[in-house]
């Protein structure tokens, strides 16, 4: 391995454990802010719902493709939210046979509560950081990546 392989190893690697750790950076500090304000612990997968239907994801299968799990799994953990009271399955009004993911009384303070905890999040983080790298990595990460890459038998990282 030559020494700029080792770099790019050593830089792809810095950026995934980066990424990782942001991530579990900023739901951390998201669900010590919603327990500071009464509200039960949610697991992760139940979070990750939450945030795709505040951006407007509401069908359980669209929901499931975008965080990579079967349409089993959404369910487990739909039925869990349900059972917290903060969704509800109701009738899809452009198909009938569909069921959409709906924030209940509760969810909407959920919500609520967790916009709050975002802003403050980014506040924190404008001050540790500053505004222009946050900034620029909201930029990255809201970018369009395009297609996630496939990968054959046949490619390699010379090429």
């Amino acid at each position: 391995m030559t020494e700029q392989e080792a770099g790019e190893i050593s830089a792809a690697g810095a950026m995934l454990l980066g990424l990782l750790n942001g991530f579990s950076w900023i739901d951390e500090g998201l669900q010590n802010y919603m327990r500071s304000k009464g509200w039960p612990s949610v697991t992760r997968p139940q979070s990750m719902v939450m945030a795709n239907i505040v951006m407007g994801v509401v069908h359980p299968s669209d929901i499931a493709r975008r965080l990579g799990i079967t349409r089993q799994a959404i369910h487990k953990t739909l039925k869990s939210m349900i059972e917290l009271d903060m969704i509800t399955l109701v009738e899809d009004p452009s198909n009938k046979r569909v069921k959409i993911v709906e924030l209940t009384e509760t969810g909407l303070a959920m919500r609520k509560d967790s916009g709050d905890a975002v802003r403050l999040i980014l506040l924190i983080l404008n001050d540790r950081l500053g505004p222009t790298r946050v900034k620029d990595a909201i930029d990255v990460l809201s970018d369009d990546w395009g297609e996630i890459p496939t990968f054959g038998a046949d490619i390699s990282a010379d090429q």
